[in-house]
């Protein structure tokens, strides 16, 4: 357990590449935006079914 927790730091510490914190910054907006926009795009799909299925229930009970 004690090589593996060694071997995982030294992998860490001098062979993964971490990105620059401008690119990091950028790429988390880009990501909240995107996740903005897909989840108002699930938003607006639920609003029109949920519409869709009040007008189907609607008729039904007329």
């Amino acid at each position: 357990m004690l090589n593996y927790l060694k071997e995982s730091y030294n992998e860490l510490t001098n062979h993964v590449t971490w990105t620059t914190w401008s690119e990091a910054q950028r790429l988390t907006v880009i990501v909240a935006a995107f996740s903005v926009a897909l989840a108002l795009a699930v938003w607006g799909i639920d609003s029109v079914f949920g519409e869709v299925i009040k007008y189907y229930f609607d008729l039904i009970k007329s």
